[in-house]
């Protein structure tokens, strides 16, 4: 249940980096600002317009993100709702003066991956990602401010809220109640004569989209592919020398020094000169005893002294200067001379010493060509990608201009429907893009991209509509879904003739022997059960609780067609576990977040209850 209460509120931080600053910043997106001076919004908050291809553009960019089929016109709807939400509170940080600096941007922006090679900033990289959305860095860092200042009014609302104990036992009062039920199951057992022609015929024309095939559509589209412009880059050995060398750290193993500690606390009751001279005492002790069994014996570190002191590998950063002056100097074996810390004197050695080694330029020549070959086609990749972008969106009756613009084949798949295809169908963000209402009009999609080097535009080749099947042609599945149906209807009334009966007083035990089923007595259950189907577990948790000498009945439809008749008899109130009481800080901060999420979720609705909003109507 923890699981499901989330340690991170999800809001207007992840919106706002795919639609406030309207980068997508894997980073195609069209820029559709030609001659709407006349096109009416469909939205307004305030001053601010809202027009279709903003939601048209909101809505390529988030529906890239999900996996199968996705219902467009809801989810535009859920688009466009999301940047009023949105607009709402960046005006509202406005007018209350909310301040991001120049700085905090700058440096967060030099965070995101995607200005990054190598893990680093490269401003060469930032400047043609922004150029390829025609953005300039002063805008660019505008619209990250505007995010951050939303986050930083997000988390000021959701980090200050808190849980209290009461709170947290109340959570597991209820998550582990512990409740005992009796029940039956009904099985659905065919019990009738054959199927007539009639009963047939009526099914299949109440279940008609049953029998209905999928549409399909069949595509043709441009595939731009760094890892294909990086197999044209030609490369000589004087050049992949050179970026051999401009890289050679990352074909170097990094040193692996393994070390363990003897430490001579310094506190009230121990002096510095105390802790000095113990620590002198015991490095004459290690001139002729064994280090492990000296650090076990006088180190007053406990946790390693059991372990010999080992302290495992060696990072840099993570100990005081002076230890790690000592830990990185020592060579394998090597006892250092007393160490001064914060927390005491250390005599530190060296138990495992693997010296940093350079792969040669031979053995890794594939590899660094490979490297090169990628770093180079970088920049053509977004040139390419800006120019299929723009000459995709300026033709969108035809891939041919783009194609030969790139000199890149136009591809072409065979007939596909919405939840699954082949080749590049395979991927679902294809199949989302050639069954939007765009491409299925005859325009071009937009660009969509397959992981942060790949991008494609499609359009559509063929369409098939969905048709509705002859009975004669699915005559037998008609036939085995009436047979399901008229089972499930029996197990149905039986189930509800057997919960009256037991309302009414009668035993459960003789009810199940009377009818032949399977019965169950005295089972206690927990909300994490996972002996019996969910439905059956959710149903007994959302019964309402037994009076004393009167148990709630009810009965529990299956997927499978069975019901089960139950009869709640017992709850009881749930207690922490040890386990629990190891999770405590954890639960706590879970619900805590969990309340600020939702009072930030009612302050967002209060706020937009109160600004000037309007929708046009379709």
């Amino acid at each position: 249940m923890l699981t499901k209460i989330r340690e991170k509120a999800q809001g207007v931080f992840a919106w706002v980096i795919l639609l406030l600053i309207c980068v997508p910043f894997a980073l195609w997106g069209i820029q559709n600002y030609l001659d709407f001076g006349k096109e009416a919004p469909v939205a307004s908050v305030g001053a601010k317009d809202f027009f279709q291809r903003d939601v048209n553009k909101a809505y390529a960019q988030y529906s890239q993100n999900l996996q199968g089929s996705v219902d467009e016109v809801a989810l535009k709807q859920q688009v466009l709702q999301k940047l009023i939400r949105d607009e709402v509170l960046l005006q509202y940080v406005h007018d209350k003066n909310l301040v991001i600096t120049d700085a905090t941007a700058r440096a967060f922006i030099t965070s995101l991956e995607y200005f990054q090679v190598d893990g680093k900033f490269n401003k060469k990289q930032y400047r043609a990602l922004l150029n390829a959305q025609g953005l300039s860095s002063a805008e660019f860092l505008g619209r990250i401010k505007n995010a951050l200042m939303m986050e930083q009014f997000q988390h000021g609302i959701v980090d200050s809220s808190f849980a209290t104990t009461y709170d947290v036992n109340s959570f597991f009062k209820i998550q582990n109640q512990l409740r005992t039920i009796d029940f039956v199951t009904v099985a659905a057992k065919p019990s009738f004569g054959p199927l007539t022609d009639e009963e047939l015929n009526a099914y299949y024309q109440q279940h008609l989209d049953d029998y209905r095939t999928q549409d399909r559509v069949a595509i043709e589209y441009i595939d731009l592919a760094l890892s294909d412009l990086a197999n044209n880059v030609e490369a000589n050995d004087e050049q992949l020398k050179a970026y051999y060398e401009e890289q050679k750290e990352l074909y170097t193993t990094k040193e692996r020094r393994k070390i363990s500690h003897i430490l001579f606390a310094v506190n009230a009751q121990i002096s510095d000169q105390a802790a000095l001279e113990k620590a002198k005492k015991a490095l004459e002790q290690l001139k002729t005893e064994d280090f492990a069994q000296v650090a076990q014996a006088l180190s007053d570190d406990k946790l390693t002294a059991k372990n010999g002191g080992d302290l495992g590998l060696f990072e840099v950063g993570v100990m005081e200067p002076a230890f790690e002056k000592a830990a990185s100097t020592l060579k394998a074996g090597e006892i250092s001379e007393p160490v001064k810390s914060a927390f005491g004197y250390h005599l530190i050695k060296v138990t495992e010493l693997v010296p940093s080694v350079t792969q040669p330029f031979d053995a890794v020549k594939d590899a660094v060509k490979k490297a090169y070959q990628t770093a180079q086609a970088e920049n053509t990749f977004y040139e390419s990608g800006q120019t299929l972008t723009e000459l995709s969106y300026e033709n969108t009756d035809s891939l041919t201009e783009a194609a030969d613009a790139l000199g890149i084949d136009i591809k072409k798949t065979g007939l596909f429907s919405r939840e699954q295809g082949e080749g590049i169908a395979t991927e679902a963000k294809i199949r989302n893009a050639a069954f939007s209402e765009e491409v299925l009009n005859g325009n071009n999609s937009e660009p969509i991209e397959l992981g942060n080097d790949r991008l494609v535009v499609l359009r559509k080749l063929n369409y098939e509509p969905a048709t509705t099947l002859e009975l004669s042609e699915v005559k037998a599945k008609v036939s085995a879904g009436l047979t399901a149906e008229k089972a499930r209807r029996q197990a149905l009334a039986q189930a509800a003739e057997l919960k009256k009966r037991l309302q009414a007083g009668e035993a459960m035990e003789a009810l199940a022997s009377e009818s032949e089923l399977a019965y169950e007595k005295d089972r206690n259950i927990t909300r994490d059960n996972a002996e019996l189907p969910q439905e059956l577990i959710q149903a007994v948790f959302k019964a309402a609780k037994p009076v004393p000498g009167r148990p709630t009945v009810f009965a529990v439809g299956l997927a499978s067609g069975e019901q089960v008749v139950v009869s709640l008899t017992q709850v009881k109130e749930g207690v922490m576990s040890d386990e629990d009481k190891k999770r405590m800080d954890l639960a706590t901060r879970n619900i805590a977040r969990a309340f600020g999420q939702s009072l930030f979720n009612a302050v967002i609705s209060s706020l937009q209850a109160k600004a000037d909003i309007s929708i046009r109507s379709k």
